[in-house]
């Protein structure tokens, strides 16, 4: 998949004038877009190289990076193609190919096979492969080894980990078979590379994110400090900071803007308690879904622009993006709380589950005292005293058992459809906790809560419409219809 001047296009159909003229102007919106290939030296590189622009005729241009590498060339060492924006997410028909990449971001591919992604899908092996040929120009494996690669690229050179624990880290089952992808990516052995990065030793690890601009940090801050749990989470100025479990490791993440280029930084630190291989990968991919670091505003901006009601408030607050979490539970349990209450209610109630059923944080510079506690503590704890109706307990019980079973899970399934259903499966979860849940949790963007109250108003400058009235302006605003709830939510107002 890729984009070009805001049209989405497959990999085959690169028009490689457009992408020549954009690596020409080091145009920071095709970062991560394409890549070019460099036929003189067999390097790849990002459009936004400070390297001199090669010679037309020296260069081929892919959709991915997965793509150049199944092409035989390595990555450049300048550009360094490991922190480039995340591919291209949810546009039009590669929204199955979009959900595919979210779960081999997150390992779908380390230890499961081909055939277990396309079912989780809803699809055939060989048409899984076909539809990433065409959207990505690279199989399914392939892309997951490029992303082990880079991963493991990105570790070497930020962190001071030691090398056994990076290969493991970035999904590799063996040494062996991370050396020999290193030496063959890079043309050196980790540890020549790791000389070559003048890494400094430390224990805490840096995380580059790379995003596309414009992308408005502040608004998403400001909506996750209205929602941040005390004990859990914290803001200030430019700076979020929680605490985490994940996968059997607890630590502590802080991210902030880079002080050059567009990314982030994000910066773990992990206590000593946990699983021998850490969950880096996983964590990663969880941050660019906080903060939507793969959307597309140009392809957003593009669909929801000339709209009456929504394309003014996308002009005032350009770069908008739909916040979304770290922990897909927690994000549920919230919504389950914010039924018919206000931001503020909710938050003082799961501020209480936290001190009561949450684990204690070590001590630490934030002055983060607990972490959520996790689907298989709340689905046995006892609830009562805490401020909630029977009903309400009864629904988060029966969430946290879901959840702790594996019968809902917080990824990305065969469809829309598919997520709102396993949702509304369970007792006291309706369409709008669903939708809700399935924006920011899961991270479809085409999910719309048309119940909600707030946009029905917004819809109608101050006087709600009824939810058929506003399922049906929605339609215009498909594929995006979270990014339009988030402007009318957001920009003029909104509680969720």
């Amino acid at each position: 998949m890729n984009m070009i001047d805001g049209h989405i296009v497959p990999a085959a159909a690169i028009d490689e004038d457009q992408c020549y003229r954009a690596m020409q102007a080091k145009d920071a919106r095709f970062d991560g877009r394409f890549f070019v290939c460099v036929t003189t030296t067999g390097i790849y590189c990002r459009p936004v190289c400070p390297a001199r622009v090669p010679k037309r005729a020296h260069c081929r241009f892919v959709a991915t990076a997965a793509a150049a590498e199944e092409a035989g060339y390595r990555s450049c060492l300048r550009c360094r193609p490991e922190t480039a924006p995340g591919t291209p997410a949810w546009a039009g028909t590669a929204a199955t190919v979009s959900r595919a990449l979210r779960l081999i971001e997150e390992g779908a591919l380390d230890e499961g096979s081909i055939g277990a992604l396309a079912a989780r899908l809803g699809l055939g092996e060989r048409q899984l492969r076909r539809l990433f040929i065409e959207h990505t120009g690279a199989g399914p494996q392939a892309v997951a080894a490029n992303r082990r690669l880079l991963t493991a690229k990105q570790l070497i050179t930020d962190t001071a980990l030691p090398l056994c624990d990076i290969a493991f880290a970035a999904g590799y089952r063996s040494l062996r078979r991370f050396n020999d992808a290193i030496l063959k990516a890079y043309g050196m052995a980790p540890t020549e590379l790791r000389r070559a990065s003048e890494t400094q030793a430390g224990s805490t690890i840096r995380i580059r994110l790379g995003y596309r601009p414009p992308f408005d940090f502040e608004q998403v801050l400001t909506y996750l400090s209205f929602r941040a749990i005390p004990g859990v989470e914290t803001t200030e100025r430019m700076r979020y900071a929680r605490s985490f479990e994940i996968e059997g490791a607890r630590g502590i993440v802080n991210i902030e803007p880079a002080p050059r280029g567009h990314a982030l930084d994000a910066r773990v630190r992990f206590f000593e308690a946990g699983p021998k291989v850490l969950p880096i990968r996983t964590i990663a991919a969880r941050l660019r879904r906080l903060f939507d670091l793969d959307a597309e505003p140009g392809a957003i901006a593009a669909a929801l622009g000339a709209d009456p009601l929504i394309g003014p408030r996308l002009a005032r607050a350009p770069g908008l993006r739909v916040p979304g979490s770290l922990d897909g539970f927690e994000l549920a349990i919230r919504a389950v709380l914010g039924q018919q209450i206000s931001v503020k209610g909710a938050t003082t109630i799961a501020a209480r589950i936290v001190a009561k059923f949450g684990a204690a944080c070590p001590a630490n510079d934030e002055g983060l005292t607990h972490f959520f506690p996790p689907a298989r503590v709340l689905a046995k704890a006892d609830l009562a005293g805490i401020g909630l109706t029977g009903g309400r307990i009864k629904t988060l019980t029966s969430l946290a058992r879901a959840a702790a079973s594996g019968k809902v899970r917080f990824t990305p399934r065969e469809s829309l459809d598919a997520s709102l259903s396993s949702l509304t499966a369970l007792p006291g979860i309706g369409d709008w906790t669903a939708h809700y849940v399935a924006l920011r949790a899961i991270g479809e963007p085409d999910a719309f809560p048309a119940s909600d109250l707030g946009l029905r108003k917004a819809a109608g400058n101050g006087t709600a419409i009824s939810v058929k009235e506003l399922e049906a302006m929605s339609e215009a605003w498909r594929p995006w219809r979270g990014y339009a709830a988030l402007a009318l939510w957001t920009i003029e107002g909104g509680t969720r």
